[in-house]
């Protein structure tokens, strides 16, 4: 999987801001922390699921049980708003 190219993501101050271009099927945006703009950024590349718990891991010193919910609970969004190809 893989974020799709019509998505765009912008730091805002401390919120990450996810954001449609062309033809998109979502309109509106998604806003997240910097986790979730940590995960956004793993997934412009193509990725798996444990491939980016994997590397969350690495980054963050948390439980793999809460860093696995982060990314499962990101992951479900970007596909609730049409943003990744699978």
């Amino acid at each position: 999987m893989r974020l799709k190219k019509e998505f765009v993501s912008r730091n805002v101050g401390t919120q990450t801001v996810l954001v449609p271009t062309g033809d998109a099927s979502f309109h509106g945006v998604v806003q997240g922390n910097k986790t979730f703009a940590a995960i956004v950024e793993l997934l412009r590349e193509e990725t798996t699921e444990e491939a980016v718990v994997a590397a969350m891991c690495e980054r963050y010193d948390a439980p793999e049980a809460t860093i696995r919910r982060d990314v499962s609970h990101a992951i479900g969004e970007l596909r609730r708003v049409d943003a990744l190809e699978e």
